[in-house]
């Protein structure tokens, strides 16, 4: 199997180019089709043959008359507007405006709402006397569709669909953790989603904020769909994850709910509770005992331990549990308690907010977003106070000792070991690759519309 590199991907066209470039290119394809000479059927273009045909002409041709050189305007719909209205920002005649939003209309895109963004391409009048012209406009309609707008050799505005090409990757991305491991990962193509994964995964054996150097070597293997030219639209979960010489494999027991991490000998990595309820922190600025109270100056037990860390920052949790409560608590600010098996609760003080569904009764699980860090009630800054409860008494989190999961056996185990093998092959290979090509959809001219004259 071939070996490939997801942040190598070929030169492409960027989409306005195509909008301006329509016409253009319409007439000259006209000047063939239309030479009495040739008898034999003109085969059809493919989508990349028509994509660098048109390139040509947009770099050959000059300016329509009487207009400067097309230039690409971003148009995004304004709350309250319409598509019409939105087009008319561009200094366009009202009659454009209104002929290219009725063209739109054939391709049935459905409710265009506010936010939404578009490319045209504009030519001003030369002198600046008159009404600018809508040479073409494109439109993404899906993360791997888009339809444009754009004028023929007689004026007529065409309306076309297209469907980019889209590649399914399995992503060995590898190196150096580097700054970061989500920016050395992310130039694979790798998203914050499988960052935190990582993080999950590795959560019972290194804190990757505090345990993972720059010069340490990484590999993290995901699916992503990405199109031709290079833009990644969707990506699946982590399969596989390797730091420090610790690794872990992705599978799914017979009638287990959801997917957990292994080794390699198939060991559940999961356990208990987290070393720390946040991914990125930046100190323990007081742990569990007695201390100066910062704000009183008197000392006293501290019954928790606190981590600074920026505002926003993402408060996860430990193991699975119970909200039992979700609300303002003195000087706590906004709190939040967990209930855990064996007799445990974690609490979570000064919040900002709280993550969507966080409420009494609400079920969480290991490593989910609960809460954002903040500096509500009794603070002095910005910061986490994390407290671990057993049978009703605060004790040191610190001390938490966690118990890591079953190991495979029998028919799981089997299975397992097919699934490893199957990661082992794709990551010796440096990858894996599956091309699906969408159809081009072509939408037919409107020809009863015509540019406004002027």
């Amino acid at each position: 199997m071939a070996q490939f590199d997801p942040r190598r991907q070929p030169t492409r066209f960027a989409p306005h180019l195509l909008t301006a470039a329509a016409a253009l290119s319409v007439a000259m394809l006209a000047g063939k089709v239309y030479q009495p000479a040739i008898a034999a059927e003109v085969p059809e273009l493919t989508s990349e043959q028509q994509a660098s045909l048109e390139a040509r002409a947009f770099a050959t041709a000059g300016a329509p008359a009487g207009l400067e050189t097309p230039e690409a305007v971003a148009v995004q719909i304004r709350r309250g507007e319409t598509l019409e209205q939105a087009i008319l920002r561009t200094g366009v005649a009202a009659e454009d405006a209104r002929a290219v939003a009725a063209t739109l209309a054939g391709a049935n895109l459905g409710d265009l709402r506010a936010g939404l963004k578009f490319e045209t391409a504009i030519a001003r009048p030369r002198g600046g006397m008159g009404d600018a012209k809508l040479i073409g406009l494109t439109m993404r309609t899906g993360p791997a569709s888009q339809v444009t707008v754009s004028r023929s050799f007689d004026g007529a505005l065409k309306l076309r669909a297209l469907d980019e090409k889209v590649t399914h990757e399995t992503v060995v991305a590898r190196g150096k953790v580097g700054a970061s491991l989500a920016g050395s990962a992310g130039e694979f193509g790798a998203t914050a989603a499988i960052i935190r994964r990582a993080a999950q995964a590795l959560s019972g054996k290194l804190d990757i904020r505090r345990d993972v150097r720059g010069s340490d070597d990484y590999i993290l293997v995901f699916d992503r769909s990405v199109t031709e030219n290079g833009r990644t639209v969707g990506t699946g979960d982590l399969q596989y994850v390797e730091i420090r010489g610790q690794s872990f494999y992705r599978f799914k027991p017979a009638g287990a709910r959801e997917f957990a991490y292994f080794d390699a000998s198939g060991k559940n990595m999961r356990t208990t509770a987290m070393r720390a309820p946040l991914s990125s922190f930046r100190r323990v600025s007081s742990n569990f005992g007695v201390r100066t109270h910062p704000i009183s100056g008197f000392r006293k037990m501290h019954q928790g331990m606190d981590y600074a860390a920026v505002t926003g920052t993402p408060v996860v949790a430990p193991a699975d549990g119970v909200v039992v409560e979700a609300r303002r608590w003195g000087g706590y600010g906004n709190w939040l308690r967990i209930r855990h098996a064996n007799g445990l609760e974690s609490g979570y003080g000064h919040l900002s907010r709280y993550a969507s569904g966080m409420r009494a009764g609400q079920r969480v699980s290991q490593g989910q977003v609960v809460a954002y860090v903040g500096s509500t009630g009794a603070s002095t800054g910005p910061h986490l106070h994390y407290e671990i409860w057993r049978g009703g008494r605060r004790i040191n989190p610190a001390g938490i000792r966690t118990s890591e999961g079953t190991t495979l056996a029998g028919a799981d185990l089997t299975a397992f070991r097919a699934e490893k093998a199957r990661i082992d092959r794709i990551i010796a290979a440096g990858g894996e690759r599956r091309e699906v090509a969408p159809p081009v959809t072509a939408v037919a001219a409107q020809p009863g519309l015509r540019p406004a004259r002027g």
